[in-house]
Formats: structure tokens, C-alpha cells, sequence
């Protein structure tokens, strides 16, 4: 099988335009200014680049271990079709999309950011999953729940500490947290209540948004001359998805055989490329938001080829 050509650059029109919305969402030097979101966007659009990052974000975690799973049923080739394009989602999609909404901003925005969505988590939305979980008896999710509230408290107060020493010169960034990799076999779903399996669902959704949002923290990161920063960045990110997502995926059954994982994967691309970001680019088209009606028909045809990609590899399992 012939792995899908993955395209690592925009060119033309469409790289003119993120670039010149790129450039207007940021400032031209790393600094105090707050995270804006492109001027020029309307409401829907925005809207709308919020909801596909997110489902690119928990492409590229989802691809991750359905590449893994191919893997470990000796199916090389299938494990880097999932792994490159698992990559065009966070690398090209992801990016691209973050980079019209203005996503990343300085340093100091980007912390702020983190420290208010890791605050959520470790106090309000996995203590509630935790409380929910026990009392439906599925214990191993409140178990689990639980524990990534701690890890999501340290999140914070290491993002916190970083903030105070960006904005008073004063101590370090601390030292990246250690990873501990989650391996996800294929298996049914381990809990039996609908609402675990929902908050399953919400929180992965969540951790692989952070993993994306991280890995283009850490990169502006370095680029601002801050690689302590950018290493914390890294390391919290790689939390997120090697730990986190991948912990809650082997309680909620996410990972099938290669042929499910497979269809599971052509579903999700058929959806996007024939009905989400035609319907967006539409609508952008209509609110005057050319660069991101030109994204979205780009991200269309895109993942329409992957649907494609992962139907032919389907069809060639022997």
C-alpha cells in the first residue's frame, strides 16, 4: 500500500492568507500583550475554527494510537499512514486553523491560558467526573479521574511558577514533569454507566485540545528565546496525550482491531471533508472571511484524500 503524500507547506493564495492573519493576531515580539482573536473574523468563524481544531486535536491523538495498534498486529504500513496523518492534522490543519483565530499570543498569554484551563480541570470538571463515576461503581474511572486532577493541580502550579518568574525575573521555570506512557490495547469499553462514558469523551476531547495548544506554546516558546519554558511546555503536552488521553481511551474502549480502527477513522474523515468544512467554508465564505473559507475547502479536500487513503488500506488487509 501506498502511504497518502502528506503535504508539510501551504502554498499560493491560502499561504498568503494565513500568513498575513497570522501576522496580524500576534505581536511582532514576545511580550505582555493579551490573545486577540483576528479582528477581521465574525463570530461564526471563530466559532467554527474552535470546533474543527478541536476535532483535528482528537484526530491526531486518536491516529496516535490506531497507528500504535497497527503496529502491534504487524501491519507496518498502516501504522504510518495513521502516523502521517495523524501528523497533517496537528502539523498543517491544527496550526493553520490556530493561526487565523489567533490562538497563540505571548508567553505570558499562553501561561495565563494554561493556568486557567489546568485550574478548571484539577478543580471542577475531574473532581465532578470523579464524584459521578463512583457513584455509577465505576471505579477504575474515578480512580483515574482523581489522579489526573493531581496531575492537572501540579500542571498548574508549575505553569503558575513560570508566569511569576516570566514576569518579575525573579526564580526559574520548573523542571518538566516526567512521562509515563499509557500502552492502549484494543478492548471494549471498561466502564458500563453512559455518563462516565460521556465525561470519558469530554475529558479526552480536553486533553488532546491541550496536547495541540502546547505543542505551538512550546514552539513560540522557543522561538522567544525561552527553551526552559518550551520545555515545560513539551513535557506537560506529551502528559496529555501519552497519560491522560491514553489512560482514559483504555477505560472508554477507543482502540479496536486495525479494520475498526480503520472504519472508525473513514467515518470521522468523511464527515468532515463532506459536510463539516464544506459548511464552514460556506459560511465563511458568506461572512466575507475569505482566508478561512479558503482553509476550510483546503482542509476539505484534505481530509477527503485520507478518507480515501484509509479506505484503500482497508480494503488491502489480508
Amino acid at each position: 500500500m501506498t502511504a497518502y503524500p502528506i503535504r508539510a507547506l501551504l502554498t499560493g493564495a491560502l499561504a498568503a492568507s494565513v500568513a498575513m492573519c497570522a501576522a496580524s493576531a500576534a505581536p511582532a515580539v514576545d511580550g505582555p500583550a493579551a490573545r486577540t482573536a483576528i479582528p477581521t473574523l465574525q463570530q461564526q468563524t471563530q466559532t467554527n475554527l474552535t470546533q474543527s481544531m478541536k476535532g483535528e486535536a482528537f484526530a491526531n491523538a486518536s491516529y496516535t494510537l490506531f497507528a500504535a495498534q497497527a503496529q502491534r498486529e504487524g501491519r507496518p504500513a498502516v501504522a504510518d499512514l495513521f502516523r502521517k496523518t495523524a501528523d497533517v492534522e496537528l502539523g498543517e490543519h491544527f496550526t493553520q486553523e490556530a493561526a487565523l483565530s489567533g490562538l497563540v499570543g505571548s508567553n505570558e498569554a499562553n501561561l495565563t491560558d494554561a493556568i486557567t484551563g489546568e485550574g478548571y480541570e484539577s478543580t471542577t470538571m475531574y473532581p465532578t467526573f470523579a464524584r459521578q463515576a463512583k457513584a455509577a461503581g465505576d471505579t477504575a474511572a474515578a480512580d483515574l479521574f482523581t489522579e489526573i486532577a493531581k496531575d492537572e493541580a501540579a500542571h498548574q502550579a508549575a505553569y503558575q511558577a513560570a508566569l511569576t518568574a516570566l514576569r518579575t525575573g525573579k526564580g526559574a521555570v520548573p523542571a518538566p514533569p516526567a512521562v509515563n506512557p499509557v500502552t492502549v490495547p484494543a478492548g471494549q469499553p471498561k466502564v458500563t454507566s453512559a455518563q462516565t462514558k460521556a465525561n470519558l469523551d469530554t475529558a479526552m476531547h480536553g486533553e488532546a485540545l491541550a496536547h495541540a495548544k502546547y505543542t505551538l506554546y512550546a514552539q513560540h516558546a522557543q522561538q522567544s528565546g525561552n527553551p526552559a519554558l518550551a520545555r515545560l511546555f513539551t513535557a506537560v503536552s506529551d502528559v496529555e496525550l501519552q497519560e491522560h488521553f491514553s489512560g482514559e481511551a483504555a477505560l472508554a474502549g477507543t482502540v479496536g482491531t486495525t479494520s475498526q480502527n480503520l472504519a472508525t477513522a473513514i467515518a470521522g474523515e468523511t464527515y468532515e471533508s463532506q459536510t463539516m468544512y464544506p459548511t464552514f467554508a460556506q459560511q465563511a465564505k458568506a461572512a466575507g472571511d475569505t482566508a478561512a473559507a479558503t482553509l476550510f475547502q483546503h482542509n476539505a479536500t484534505d481530509e477527503a484524500g485520507h478518507a480515501q487513503a484509509f479506505q484503500t488500506a482497508r480494503k488491502g488487509l489480508g
